[in-house]
């Protein structure tokens, strides 16, 4: 049995101790899951393992033997591999999907100035996706692949370097439920071949079904090492927060006012058809579904992003026509979504940069200049309302953890009096802690009069935080409940196109 060890690792960032003298085990033919808050660390402590940071402190050992990882190459070396959250990026989309699982060995091919043989490298690359059981053509374009099946293909190549230990970074958040099915399959496929998988998420049910192990950080430390069958999700939550979670959604009653936002009869062309709805001042709305059920969808084409075919919009009786972003804006509404890092954040600028840039004229005089000392003020308003952990300010988003860039990418609309505030899965890959957080802001703003629509595949939020859903199904809203009578079972009947 393969053993892997990680002893006293510690690293420093500027201003800040990422990792404390972490303690990590992980065995062959396992499921280990690796959890904690946002910013906890165990991203961090990965990266290292899989040579992305080289400059930590302590001690790698494989079988008791002790091994230098300074470089993602070296990682390869000794046999691990890892799966990051942003999938996208790590394909390459005008190749094949060939070319993507051997890109490393064609790229020594070229290098030696040999003669590449494609068909043996489209054969050797189906060989391997034919044992995983991977129903995908290795001569498939990745730029034609879903999200799951280019999931897939990392795994698949990562598997063709002789992995031993396989981390996946949040594998699941993109996924539906029958692609979360698929990816445990193989999972336990890798595990019968003695590969050890480290799994980081926050979604606590799902690391009960497939875990056997579990190890949980706090503030760049190690807290405890469990088996999964020796503990429960209230335990574990415990010891991600350091206290008692208590009731994660906020109970507060909320009057709700006059119809403020209304839509009717929308339609994009592709997939949105006939969408009717309305929200009230102080309400709460969900846009419930499955993946591809049209949520995004629907949030951009309010948002303006996408423009509608037929249809109207009507905010506080008064028609509006958002052709852009920027005229949805100045509509009065805000929008955070969902793939925060794409398109809710400036990942390489300062928490400052991204809390003003909604509303740069409220930070500037003579509508030229920016002043940066109420830009700063404000930014570190943000990071106070919302319990951003960072060092400071001027911190790069970049360098934050997912949850606290989210906070951010819903910080930056704090600057602008909106009235509709559109949520789509502002929960996706954020720990119970953040997750509180966000809850308490979403009612906050109810409570102060807005109307809020919370798009998500996540039935428990809905049915914690919303007032109304609007349930989605291939484009339409096939129902509208209230959630206090209605049940997750039945989310699901009509989300799957129950009638």
């Amino acid at each position: 049995m393969v053993k892997l060890e990680m002893k006293n690792i510690s690293i420093e960032f500027p201003g800040v101790k990422a990792l404390d003298d972490v303690e990590f085990f992980a065995q062959s033919a396992r499921v280990h899951a690796l959890i904690g808050a946002n910013g906890a660390g165990k991203s961090t402590l990965m990266k290292v393992l899989a040579g992305s940071y080289d400059h930590y402190t302590g001690e790698i050992l494989i079988n008791g033997k002790s091994c230098t990882i300074k470089s993602p190459r070296h990682a390869q070396n000794v046999g691990v591999q890892i799966v990051y959250q942003e999938v996208d990026t790590a394909l390459i989309p005008y190749l094949t999907v060939a070319e993507n699982i051997l890109l490393n060995e064609l790229v020594l091919v070229k290098e030696k100035n040999r003669i590449i043989r494609w068909k043996d490298i489209y054969q050797r690359a189906q060989l391997i996706l034919d044992d995983l059981n991977l129903t995908i053509d290795s001569k498939k374009l990745v730029s034609e692949l879903s999200l799951a099946e280019k999931q897939m293909v990392l795994i698949a190549r990562a598997v063709s370097f002789k992995c031993q230990y396989l981390i996946l970074d949040e594998p699941t958040a993109p996924l539906s439920n029958s692609e979360t099915k698929e990816l445990f399959r193989i999972v336990n496929e890798l595990k019968k071949k003695d590969v050890s998988i480290i799994f980081i998420s926050h979604r606590l049910p799902e690391l009960f079904d497939i875990c056997d192990d579990i190890t949980v950080m706090r503030d760049g430390q190690f807290v405890a090492r469990k088996l999964i069958s020796e503990t429960n999700q209230e335990e574990i939550v415990e010891l991600m927060l350091g206290r008692q979670m208590g009731d994660q959604f906020p109970k507060e009653s909320i009057e709700h006012g006059d119809t403020l936002f209304e839509v009717k009869n929308l339609s994009d062309g592709r997939l949105l058809k006939g969408i009717n709805m309305t929200v009230k001042s102080g309400e709460i709305v969900g846009i419930s579904g499955l993946v591809g059920a049209g949520k995004t969808e629907l949030c951009k084409t309010l948002f303006g992003e996408f423009k509608p075919v037929t249809g109207e919009m009507f905010l506080a009786g008064k028609k509006i026509k958002n052709k852009n972003p920027y005229v949805a804006v100045k509509n009065r509404i805000a929008f955070v979504p969902e793939e925060r890092r794409k398109e809710g954040i400036l990942v390489e600028e300062t928490i400052t940069s991204n809390a003003s840039i909604v509303n740069l004229g409220k930070f500037s005089y003579l509508k030229t200049f920016l002043n940066l000392k109420k830009e700063k003020h404000n930014a570190q308003e943000v990071v106070d309302q919302l319990a951003v952990k960072a060092p400071s300010v001027q911190a790069k988003v970049k360098n934050l953890s997912g949850g606290n860039q989210q906070k951010v990418a819903i910080g930056k609309w704090l600057t602008v009096d909106s009235e509709i505030y559109i949520f789509d899965e502002p929960t996706k890959g954020v720990d119970v802690g953040a997750k509180k957080d966000i809850f308490e802001l979403i009612v906050k703003l109810a409570a102060e009069g807005k109307g809020i629509i919370y798009a998500t595949c996540e039935f428990p939020e809905i049915l914690g935080l919303t007032d109304r859903s609007y349930v989605m199904y291939d484009g339409k809203i096939v129902k509208e409940v209230v959630t206090s009578q209605v049940t997750e079972e039945e989310l699901l009947y009509y989300s799957t196109g129950g009638n």
